[in-house]
């Protein structure tokens, strides 16, 4: 095993954030890393001036233009030296320890592919770090908002005391991710294909169905903004959002589950518009819109 791990982060004008996430990793390194690569994706804030000045020991690889969260980070991974590789958000910072929690159980586990971290929101609250591959009950449970309050029965994840011990997964969230350079290789790491959202999912189910293993170490804590990369006009957001959930679907269940998808993400977009005009008029604030705008009807037709 290569000497060390490599740490990769893609950064998206969060200037801020990098710089924190950066000087957090470095504090709780522990000895464990070997090299720290951050790809640009085409920033328009001083990121790029800062990580040069501040951070001179870090590799810099600079995208002309954004070219997505999984395509940059198959960049950092092409570049990384190490045996291990941990995938980082510019919003998430390690406790002392975690990185070596996490070094620890994937030593011990030679079919291991990915180990994932446990995460927190910034006020040390439960932030949902692991759960199953998804179906299609459990995106209508999403989408209707009614997945939080039926965690464990109907939506199976994992809750605030799931602390037991480290376990196999079907799927961790990507925030914080220690993969296996040669197993992320093998399956063609993450699918270029996904802008945004859903790659981690797709890299665990890909990962698993090679014959390696996903493992979730909850003494790795993680604390997890959340979003900060996301810096669009929420459409947008929603629009890649949506888009690669049908694209999980089409690929991994085929293309009669992928309509079924599109169809439940319409209805229940109509609905919420719906429901939230009513709301407004009824409240007394500005005109509400009883449905949404035709412009995000078209972006979830066209798009997803």
């Amino acid at each position: 095993m290569t000497a060390g791990i490599s740490v990769v982060i893609v950064n998206w004008n969060t200037r801020n954030l990098l710089e924190c996430c950066l000087r957090s990793i470095m504090a709780v390194g522990e000895g464990l890393i070997r090299e720290f690569i951050v790809v640009d994706n085409g920033s328009t804030d001083d990121s790029v001036a800062m990580v040069r000045q501040r951070f001179p020991r870090v590799r810099l690889v600079e995208n002309a233009t954004n070219e997505g969260f999984a395509r940059a980070n198959n960049r950092g991974v092409d570049l990384a030296q190490a045996d291990w590789v941990l995938l980082l958000n510019t919003d998430a910072y390690l406790a002392p320890g975690a990185l070596r929690a996490m070094v620890e159980l994937a030593a011990s586990k030679p079919n291991a592919g990915l180990v994932g971290a446990h995460l927190r929101n910034p006020d040390g609250t439960f932030q949902a770090s692991h759960t199953a591959f998804p179906t299609l009950r459990q995106e209508l449970l999403i989408l209707t908002g009614l997945g939080r309050a039926l965690y464990g029965r109907w939506y199976p994840s994992h809750g605030p005391n799931d602390i037991a011990g480290p376990r196999i997964a079907d799927y961790v969230e990507g925030a914080c991710m220690l993969v296996r350079r040669v197993a992320y290789r093998a399956v063609g790491g993450f699918d270029e294909g996904y802008f945004m959202y859903a790659e981690d999912v797709d890299l665990c189910r890909a990962l698993r169905d090679a014959g390696w293993s996903v493992w979730y170490q909850p003494a790795a804590v993680v604390t997890h903004l959340g979003g900060g990369s996301s810096q669009r006009r929420r459409p947008e957001r929603e629009r890649d959002l949506y888009r690669s959930r049908v694209r999980y679907f089409r690929k991994h269940h085929g293309d009669a589950a992928a309509r079924t998808l599109k169809v439940m993400i319409l209805a229940t977009t109509v609905v919420k518009g719906v429901v939230h005009g009513v709301l407004r008029r009824a409240t007394g604030g500005q005109r509400g819109r009883l449905v949404p705008s035709w412009h995000d009807l078209a972006l979830h037709l066209r798009e997803v």
